[in-house]
């Protein structure tokens, strides 16, 4: 089955043709880094991680890239005296890509910083004013918007029923017309400006990613990718600039939804903002990724108190099952040949459907299962193999070392594999000395807390009821 992906511009589902099929080009939008990143943050990077995946387990090669705006007016509004404007960028960098590390998400093949392309958006500009799409105002550079006739085709609106630029310095002809170049401010640091042909200044927002995608992927590539909400006038004003000055740009435009909390937009205003570095203090890491992939990635998330319990639920049935299965099998697994299921290929082909793929994860874990009651080896080992290679392809694996935590989760789980295995050995004894009524108050209190245990010829064995 073809890869099928939804392109906003088209508002449909188009079969994905990449321009290389040995090497897709991605871009997606990444932080502005003015402040700690949110849950919402996460689930966008998360979002794309996983397509990513897909994508190089289906082609081979994907480059990928994400950028890092570090020079921006929000950027410059939270600096202060002690923390510089470029300080407070670096520490807020690292801090995205902590969380990002921490949820599985692979790092970038280049991830560009903003200010590190500063020539490239100049010689950009220059393109756009050389063929009369852009303008030079009191040191400032603006987008002629009605001087390009295609200008609304992402998010299909006429420009008399746009909103105008927050672009306010004087100069501009028009409201729509916005900033490519921002005359340097009084009020702004010496050291957040660069020498241009128009005066000194600083980019404006749009500009810094149609620089950077053509600088690491040319002047087209495959996959635009980025939140719902940078669909206007973000994403739109990049295809304007860059398509007027004369680059075919992005073949397919992908977004991801947006998060709320309670049915609520998140929002500072609001007070209901769900910071990264909150969540992953509170849960585990890959239960935050399952959490955060199982819903589509078009479809808006709306976190609940139950979101990550049930999440740490559905894990917790794929390592149970895993754990009993490499048990049963042991060094008589047999060898198994098996690719992943058909159905959990044709999820993800069709505008990677986690949801549906997570089914097939799941199904498959209920036949193993089954599979071992009936102690049939050969089903039971290839159920194994198959939810393994599923879940890798998702990042989801609980089995990879990727998630061991010996310092936390593990000194936890060794704690209480010592608590329940006395439970085990006092209810053993029991059973040796025939008092069936101590042997089973010890297995209802056991099950009272949520442990499953499973008598075995090789012994008794708990897991955590899923």
């Amino acid at each position: 089955m073809t890869v099928r992906l939804y392109d906003t511009k088209a508002q449909a589902l188009r079969d994905f043709a990449p321009l290389d099929p040995r090497n897709v080009t991605m871009y997606v939008c990444g932080p502005t880094v003015q402040s700690a990143p949110h849950i919402g943050h996460i689930r966008a990077a998360l979002s794309f991680d996983l397509l990513r995946r897909w994508l190089q387990r289906t082609y081979g090669r994907v480059t990928f890239v994400r950028n890092v705006t570090d020079i921006d007016d929000k950027v410059l509004q939270n600096a202060t005296d002690a923390e510089p404007w470029w300080a407070l960028a670096y520490r807020v960098e690292r801090e995205f890509t902590a969380a990002y590390e921490a949820v599985g998400v692979l790092p970038p093949t280049y991830e560009p910083r903003a200010t590190a392309s500063i020539p490239q958006m100049q010689e950009l500009i220059s393109r756009l004013i050389d063929a009369g799409h852009a303008y030079a105002a009191d040191g400032s550079v603006y987008f002629d918007v009605r001087s390009w006739q295609d200008y609304g085709a992402l998010t299909h609106q006429r420009p008399d029923a746009m909103e105008s630029s927050p672009d306010t310095d004087g100069g501009k002809r028009d409201p729509l017309d916005f900033a490519l170049w921002k005359a340097a401010k009084a009020d702004e640091p010496e050291d957040a400006s660069w020498a241009s042909p128009w005066g000194a200044g600083r980019p404006g927002w749009h500009i810094e990613c149609s620089a950077m995608s053509r600088r690491y992927l040319g002047p087209e590539f495959d996959i635009h990718g980025g939140g719902l909400d940078l669909r206007f006038p973000h994403h739109e004003n990049e295809l304007a600039q860059s398509t007027a000055a004369g680059d075919a740009f992005a073949r397919y435009w992908v977004h991801n939804g947006l998060i709320t909390v309670g049915g609520q937009k998140m929002a500072k205003s609001l007070g209901n903002s769900v910071f990264a570095l909150d969540v992953l203090r509170d849960n585990d890491p890959l239960v935050v990724r399952y959490a955060l992939a199982a819903a589509h990635y078009r479809s808006s998330l709306d976190i609940t108190p139950s979101t990550f319990a049930e999440a740490e639920s559905a894990l917790a049935r794929i390592r149970t099952f895993q754990e009993r299965a490499a048990r049963a099998l042991g060094t008589t697994n047999p060898l198994v040949v098996a690719d992943v299921p058909a159905a959990f290929a044709a999820a993800l082909d069709d505008d990677l459907g986690v949801p549906q793929a997570l089914a097939v994860v799941h199904e498959t874990v209920r036949a193993g299962n089954a599979a071992l009651d009936a102690g049939d080896t050969d089903a039971a080992a290839r159920a194994l193999v198959e939810v393994g290679r599923m879940t890798g392809i998702l990042g989801l694996n609980p089995a990879d070392p990727t998630w061991r935590d010996d310092a936390a989760g593990g000194a936890e789980h060794d704690a209480l594999d010592a608590l329940v295995g006395a439970l085990i050995a006092d209810r053993a004894r029991a059973r040796v000395d025939k008092d069936w009524t101590a042997a089973d108050r010890i297995r209802d209190a056991i099950a009272a807390a949520g442990i499953t245990l499973e008598d075995t010829p090789d012994g008794t064995h708990w897991s955590i009821d899923g």
